[in-house]
This record gives C-alpha cells, sequence and structure tokens, in this order.
C-alpha cells in the first residue's frame, strides 16, 4: 500500500498530521478484496490519537484535510474542494440485484447480452412471469400479479429472480419496487438479507436514498446486515452525497460490519469525482486497516491519474498493478488509452490500442466497442472504417452505438447515420441512450433541424425523456448559438417530467452565459442549480467569476460567497477573483491614496 500511495502525486512541503475523527465514499459493483495486505513498508507511526509523517516520508496525492482514525474518515470542515461533479458514470458501476463479483467488462457484457436478447428476440424470450408485469399499468403490478397467480400459476425463486433481472437490466425499477412488494406482502418469497438489500436499491432508485434510508428500520434486525448497509451506501454515493456517505461508512464501522473492499472502492470513485485530494487519505486508511487493493481499486485510481493529466503517476500505478500480479484487461487498457488521447500522448495511445487488439485475436469481441470510440478520437478514419467492417456483417448493438459515436467524432455524420438508420430497423425496442448516442454527434456538428426531428422521432417509438436526452438536447440549442431557447427548454423539461437535470446541463448553460459576459444569467443557473440540489464547487464558482471578468465588472462578495461553501481558490482562480475585486489597488490607486 505504501509503494501504491507514492504512485501518486508530491503532498505540500511540509509536514502531514491526520488527527482522530470520523467517513465515507460509491461504488456500484461489489468488488471484494483478496486477503490482508502485507509487505507495504511504511515511516507512519499509527496510534489512536493521530497519525503523523514527517516532512519528506510521503510522496502521495496531496493532503485533503480528512481525519483518519479507527472508526474511518471525515472531511475536515473547510477543506478544499477542488474537484466538480461528473455525471457520466465510470462504466464501474451499477449495483446489480446479484451482486456481481465479475471485472467492469464483464458486467458490460452480461448487460449486453441481455439488452440485445430483448431488443432483438432472437435469443431469450420473456416469462410469463416477466410479461406480466412488463404489461401491467404503471400502477397496478400487484392486480396483474394476483390474478396471474389466480389463475394458478406457480412462482419459484429462480422465475423471481429472473424476473426482476430483466425489470432491472431494463431499468423498470418503479415495477421491480411494486413486484419486490406484493412478493412479502402476499407472503411469496421468505425474504432474506439480499433481498432487503435488493428492496432497498429498488426504494433509492425511485424515491431516493433518504427514503431508503428509512426504510431499513423495517427492516427485522437479523437481516440489518452488511450487504443492506452496502447497498445504501452506493446508492449515496451514486447521489454524489459525500456527508451522508461518510455517515455510513461509519455506521458501518460501528456495527463492527467486516469492512470489505467495496466500501473503500466506493469512496475511492466518490473522491475521484468530488475531490482527488482525499484519494491518500483513503488509501492510508486502507492501510491501518489491513485492506488489499483489489482490481477495482487499481482502475479507479489509474483514472484518477488520468483525469488529473498526470501521465507518470498513472504508469507508476500500472506498474504497482503489474507487480501485484494482476494482468491488465482489455478495460482498464481502454482507461490508459483514453487518458493518452486525452493528454495528448498519441504514440503511447496507439501502443495501447494496438494491445487491445489482440484481445480481439485471441477471440473475444469486446475490445471493438472500446476501440471506436479510441480511434475517433484519435482521427484514424481508416482504422475505425476496418474495425467496422470486421464487425459490420453481424454487429452487436453496442458495436453499433460504438461505431456511431467514432464516425461522429470524425464529423462523418452521414456514416453516422447509416449505422443508425441500421439500428433503428434491427433493434424494435430501443432505450433513450441510443438515441442519445446520434443525438451528441448532430450535437457535435450544430445540426440543430436534425437533432430535432430525432427527439421526435424518440417519442413517437415511446420513448420517455429522461435527463440524459435532456442535456443532450440542451447542448444540441446551445452549440447553435441558441441558449436562451436551451435554458427554456431545460425549465419546461424540468416543469413537465418532474426530472432533476445533469449537473452537466446547468453548467452547459452558466459556460455559455460566461462566455457572453451576462453576469445576470450566469447567477441565476448558479442558483437553480442549488434549488436542485447540486453543492456549490470549484468548477461553479470559476465559471461564475468568468462571467464577470467578460462582462468587465466587479463580483461584490465572492470571495465571502465561496469561503461560507468552502471553496478556496487556487492560483489562476485568484488572479481572477483580482480582476473583479471592488477593493483590489493599482498603481493609480496607490498614488490617489
Amino acid at each position: 500500500m505504501w509503494a501504491l500511495r507514492r504512485a501518486s502525486t508530491p503532498l505540500r512541503n511540509h509536514g502531514y498530521r491526520v488527527r482522530t475523527s470520523y467517513v465515507f465514499g460509491k461504488l456500484e459493483v461489489p468488488y471484494f478484496w483478496e486477503g490482508n495486505v502485507a509487505g507495504f513498508g511504511t515511516t507512519a507511526a499509527l496510534s489512536d490519537r493521530f497519525i503523523s509523517f514527517e516532512r519528506n516520508n510521503l510522496a502521495t496525492w496531496p493532503s485533503s484535510g480528512i481525519y483518519i482514525n479507527s472508526h474511518g474518515l471525515s472531511t475536515q470542515a473547510g477543506a478544499e474542494n477542488s474537484g466538480e461533479e461528473d455525471d457520466v458514470e465510470d462504466g464501474f458501476s451499477e449495483l446489480d440485484e446479484t451482486f456481481p463479483t465479475t471485472s467492469p467488462l464483464e458486467d458490460s457484457k452480461a448487460a449486453d447480452d441481455n439488452e440485445q436478447e430483448l431488443t432483438s428476440g432472437s435469443k431469450w424470450a420473456p416469462s410469463e412471469l416477466t410479461k406480466a408485469i412488463w404489461n401491467a399499468p404503471a400502477l397496478s403490478v400487484a392486480s396483474a400479479l394476483d390474478k396471474w397467480v389466480n389463475e394458478g400459476n406457480k412462482l419459484s425463486r429462480d422465475d423471481i429472480s429472473s424476473t426482476m433481472t430483466s425489470l432491472r437490466k431494463r431499468q423498470m425499477f418503479g415495477k421491480a419496487l411494486q413486484f419486490s412488494e406484493w412478493l412479502e406482502a402476499r407472503g411469496q418469497l421468505e425474504f432474506n438479507e439480499r433481498d432487503y438489500a435488493s428492496r432497498l436499491d429498488l426504494i433509492a432508485k425511485v424515491k431516493g436514498p433518504h427514503k431508503a434510508e428509512s426504510y431499513i428500520a423495517t427492516i427485522p434486525k437479523s437481516f440489518q446486515g452488511e450487504a443492506v448497509y452496502r447497498t445504501l451506501l452506493a446508492n449515496y454515493v451514486v447521489a454524489k452525497n459525500v456527508k451522508k456517505a461518510e455517515e455510513v461508512f461509519n455506521k458501518m464501522k460501528d456495527l463492527e460490519f467486516p469492512m470489505t473492499t467495496f466500501a473503500y472502492d466506493q469512496m475511492l470513485v466518490l473522491y475521484k469525482r468530488i475531490d482527488k485530494k482525499k484519494i491518500a487519505d483513503v488509501l492510508l486508511l486502507m492501510e491501518k486497516e489491513n485492506v488489499k487493493p483489489s482490481r477495482f481499486t487499481y482502475i479507479a485510481l489509474i483514472d484518477a491519474k488520468g483525469l488529473s493529466n498526470d501521465m507518470r503517476g498513472m504508469e507508476q500505478v500500472v506498474d504497482k498493478m503489474k507487480d501485484e500480479g494482476i494482468e491488465l484487461d482489455v478495460y482498464t487498457l481502454s482507461i490508459l488509452a483514453k487518458h493518452y488521447v486525452s493528454g495528448g500522448h498519441k504514440d503511447k495511445a496507439k501502443a495501447v490500442l494496438k494491445e487491445m487488439e489482440e484481445f480481439d485475436s485471441n477471440g473475444s469481441q469486446w475490445s471493438r466497442r472500446l476501440l471506436l470510440p479510441l480511434y475517433g478520437e484519435l482521427q484514424m478514419e481508416d482504422e475505425v472504417r476496418r474495425l467496422w467492417k470486421s464487425c459490420e456483417a453481424n454487429p452487436r448493438i453496442e458495436e453499433c452505438m460504438a461505431a456511431i459515436v467514432a464516425w461522429g467524432r470524425l464529423k462523418n455524420v452521414p456514416e453516422a447515420e447509416s449505422i443508425f438508420n441500421r439500428v433503428v430497423k434491427t433493434w424494435t425496442k430501443l432505450s433513450t441512450r441510443h438515441y442519445h448516442a446520434m443525438l451528441k454527434v448532430y450535437g457535435d456538428s450544430k445540426m440543430l433541424t436534425k437533432g430535432k426531428e430525432l427527439v421526435n422521432q424518440m417519442a413517437e417509438r415511446g420513448c420517455r425523456m429522461d435527463p440524459l436526452i435532456c442535456d443532450a438536447v440542451v447542448k444540441l440549442y446551445a452549440e447553435a448559438g441558441e441558449v436562451e431557447k436551451a435554458d427554456s427548454f431545460l425549465v419546461k423539461a424540468v416543469q413537465q417530467y418532474g426530472m432533476k437535470p445533469l449537473f452537466t446541463s446547468y453548467m452547459t448553460l452558466m459556460d455559455h452565459y460566461a462566455r457572453r459576459g451576462d453576469v445576470h444569467n450566469a447567477e441565476k443557473i448558479f442558483h437553480r442549480m442549488r434549488q436542485s440540489g447540486f453543492m456549490a464547487r470549484f468548477g461553479q464558482f470559476g465559471t461564475l467569476i468568468r462571467a464577470y471578468v467578460n462582462a468587465k465588472t466587479t463580483a461584490y462578495g465572492m470571495r465571502e460567497r465561496m469561503m461560507a461553501d468552502k471553496v478556496f481558490p487556487n492560483k489562476a482562480l485568484a488572479e481572477q477573483l483580482a480582476q473583479v475585486d471592488p477593493f483590489r489597488k493599482t498603481a493609480v490607486s496607490d498614488l490617489l491614496d
């Protein structure tokens, strides 16, 4: 663990001390640690009072201001929040009812298989029980199930598990929750802890994690175990609610549950999104608790280093991963390639992509859907065309979507449209995320009219507007220069569908208003984000201050507002703040004084 923490950015050049107190974190696919850690030599002196390091003993992530003790972690009051909310899922997730222990790629593969079966009808046919729930009116699942049982049909646990899985895969969480409630109310299933955990997860998805937490009190004490709290933890991390996530983590420690890697990996994912400086503290606590890093731990750290554009640190984590005997799979390689591409290291990216292609030569077809968008990002049209041709005769739906993304990045809209039209004809029941891929192509190419036509087509085929599509439409309008229409659309979508917009939808609007120097509307979006429950962070304040800078006007009380939200400027933002400070001094003002 010591070596792993060394594979990160240096701490501030002064002594580092972690005192006693409390914490917590998210994940959605549980990963289990392989035994206890050993051989991670460290110069840290651990005690119940505090952990102290000499000045040069740590070469790790910057200090975060998290307190550590035997209970866990807690965010220090006033700690800097350097990260931003991230609405794009990492691909590490999806808390599944069956709590799988597969890799992220395997989970994705299983989901792809299931989706193809559901949409093409060529491999899998839904059971009569599943069809009864699918066809039931939105709020009448119980009545439909009563009728189904009264007709003499029998239920087995296998039937229930299969039906619940299919409902989850199709994101029919409301009906899945009604199904779970009916099973318990009618005595059709003897609930165990995993069944209660599944119910809690559905409540969190449908009604929110706070309602799910309240549900725990109704669960028999003997079943209020680690699986239940782990599920609650994952959902608070999904919601990016740091305070509640930390509370649940500490609760698990207080209840003396066995702390598997799941909880620590959740924390890594959470802090990777919210504040990367806290990652070192998670690793420190893992070391103190003798918890050995898993494959997922390394993947999260690789991604965090890549997001920080620290290629050397990312490569050091990879080296440590190899030293521990963990081979890089195609999914991990795709993360490396992604960050090499975004960091401008094209030669390194190409080398990794070629290594990924070796998985195809060994009989695996799953690398193509990862390779296509990356080749598109590198503007390697010949490679995109070659890969697409290799699967064009009988492509999986995810390979089609990957090809659409790739052609979109190459600005080849006709090719993307051709594949999308094939998808529409081949798979009869598409989800909003399939439309989102093509909608993004239109948005990036500023093709507003075609984008609007696609949204209408989606509605005609029975797809409901969701936050992802809403986000794409906002960007479609904004990139076409119609920011006011994008703003108006978002307001109407929230009112009509009662949904919470994505963080990126608000940031798109605020960014465009800031470019114009439109302080009034930038402040309006900032306020609406607060109303929607998004905490004010570094990124929001940075964009808001840029609006004042571009408007060449002063920002009264901005420093105080940032301090109230415990957000502290870095050097670049401090320079921008100085430009809009109503009390700043100049050479002339000094003379006048």
